[in-house]
């Protein structure tokens, strides 16, 4: 790890638009606190719409230079911007854990992944290309371009902000796209703000890369709406998703959609399954940030045979867990990112009860620390198993038989990721390939994602992919390019 010997970043009161740091102008303000103790961190005045149109007409302006730049240009802003983030390693940590309430290892584990997703985007404007395709007129030659898209409209959330936010903008600025940014109104920091000064440190030309807070009333529909961006890529739930989508296709300007949304992955342990292994794994997987994942487990499925070993070791392995300051390095539980959201989880936990599953382990909330609530004898149809939790709550589901776990897996509006644990890899492979999801993991958890493999769901998860050779689909545009080569006789 790098020690960082450059002074730290400051300023976060201030919109980064078109290459220049300035105060919000709306009547309103953003107080951005630590959800773990309530310090105020940072109090942003918001941007305003006029704002918002000035980030835009700088974006547009700048893209066009900035996609004639070589490759080698544009990806040496990309590798810079690797160095800054391992210099400053451990002033982004602290910031994840601070705003977002990340614990330790959940905030290596996204600073592990936005570096990785910065590092692979830095290869791409030498991996995207054109083809030449054959034509069945004479003389004619067929020339496939991929060029820029243009301008990229980013609105990501409080979860992963660093990670997720930089998934979108290091591949779209590396193929010669601008970026106009609205992180989430709980993670401004480390959703926007702090990529910004990442960015203008590492030299990127001014107003390639905008970042934009503010309210979802004043900018939320208005960033979709604007003439400038051709695509829009949003990562936060299904409901505001499809929203996006009604907006991005039903008003005057017509624009693509890379959508990733919420999940409902289920995690199905057969019965030949290591356990133990299996335990682990569970528990991992839901809990990691406080199951604030929209790959988090939220369905566990067992088959009959291990049901009751398997929840006997599981409870065992969750009560051993710490809840507290996600800063203390033996942390696994921190705080819930809002009070909006440590209140639907108590409504959740009250519906669990209420239709008839069983409560085995739970604990008191201390202000916006919720511990660890399993529940056992759920069925598929209680609102545990059917919604997304997005919390530390738990339901494991008793399956009969291989079949019927498959069609419990199945039994969901959403399909971004899932997992299976058995002995016999076959069995897993048939068994993944049955599930509808984009993603399925055999022996690990549904929490995975590696920057140069597809990531991405299906049905009310999204529509999509990123990373890899998936995201250069995603963020340029295709030029079919003909040249008639001598003269074409016409019948008329």
């Amino acid at each position: 790890m790098s020690t960082n010997t450059t002074s730290t970043y400051s300023d976060f009161h201030l919109q980064f638009i078109a290459g220049e740091w300035q105060t919000g102008k709306d009547d309103s303000t953003n107080t951005n606190t630590n959800p773990y103790n309530g310090d105020t961190l940072v109090e942003i005045q918001q941007a305003t719409k006029d704002q918002l149109n000035e980030a835009y007409d700088a974006a547009t302006q700048a893209q066009e230079a900035w996609a004639k730049q070589t490759p080698a240009a544009r990806s040496a802003v990309l590798y810079k911007v690797v160095n800054i983030l391992d210099q400053r390693q451990e002033e982004i940590v602290d910031w994840l854990i601070k705003e977002s309430g990340s614990t330790r290892i959940k905030a290596m584990v996204e600073f592990g992944a936005t570096r990785a997703i910065t590092l692979e985007a830095a290869t791409f404007p030498n991996r995207v290309h054109g083809e030449i395709r054959p034509s069945n007129t004479p003389s004619k030659e067929n020339f496939i371009y991929r060029e820029p898209i243009g301008v990229v409209a980013v609105i990501s959330p409080w979860n992963f902000p660093l990670h997720l936010t930089q998934r979108s903008i290091a591949p779209a600025l590396a193929l010669g796209n601008a970026v106009v940014l609205k992180p989430a109104s709980d993670t401004p920091v480390t959703g926007g703000l702090l990529l910004a000064k990442v960015f203008e440190e590492a030299g990127l030309p001014k107003g390639l890369l905008n970042v934009v807070v503010g309210s979802g009333s004043e900018i939320g529909d208005a960033i979709v709406e604007h003439k400038a961006p051709s695509l829009v890529s949003f990562t936060g739930s299904t409901s505001v998703g499809k929203h996006i989508g009604e907006l991005a296709n039903g008003g005057e300007y017509i624009k693509q959609v890379a959508l990733e949304l919420g999940g409902n992955s289920p995690f199905v342990v057969l019965k030949d399954a290591d356990i133990e292994q299996a335990v682990r794994a569970a528990v991992f997987g839901k809990f990691l940030h406080q199951g604030q994942i929209c790959m988090a487990i939220n369905r566990i499925i067992v088959e009959n045979e291990v049901y009751d070993e398997f929840v006997e070791r599981f409870l065992s392995h969750v009560k051993t867990l710490q809840v507290g300051d996600p800063n203390d390095q033996g942390t696994a539980i921190g705080p819930i990112i809002n009070e909006k959201q440590v209140q639907s989880l108590r409504d959740k936990i009250d519906e669990a009860q209420k239709e008839g599953a069983k409560m085995l382990l739970s604990g008191e909330t201390n202000g916006q620390l919720v511990p660890p609530h399993v529940f056992t004898e759920v069925t598929r149809e209680m609102d545990i198993a059917y919604n997304e939790i997005f919390g530390p709550l738990i339901g494991i589901i008793r399956a009969k038989n291989e079949e019927d776990a498959l069609s419990i897996a199945n039994d969901s509006m959403y399909g971004l990721s899932s997992a299976v644990f058995t002995a016999d890899m076959q069995k897993g492979l048939r068994f993944a390939r049955g599930i509808r999801a984009g993603m399925t993991h055999i022996n690990d958890i549904p929490v995975n994602d590696e920057s140069n493999v597809a990531f991405g769901g299906e049905k009310n998860s999204g529509i999509g992919r990123f990373n890899g050779e998936w995201v250069l689909e995603e963020f340029t545009r295709t030029h079919w390019i003909s040249m008639q080569n001598e003269p074409r006789e016409y019948p008329f």
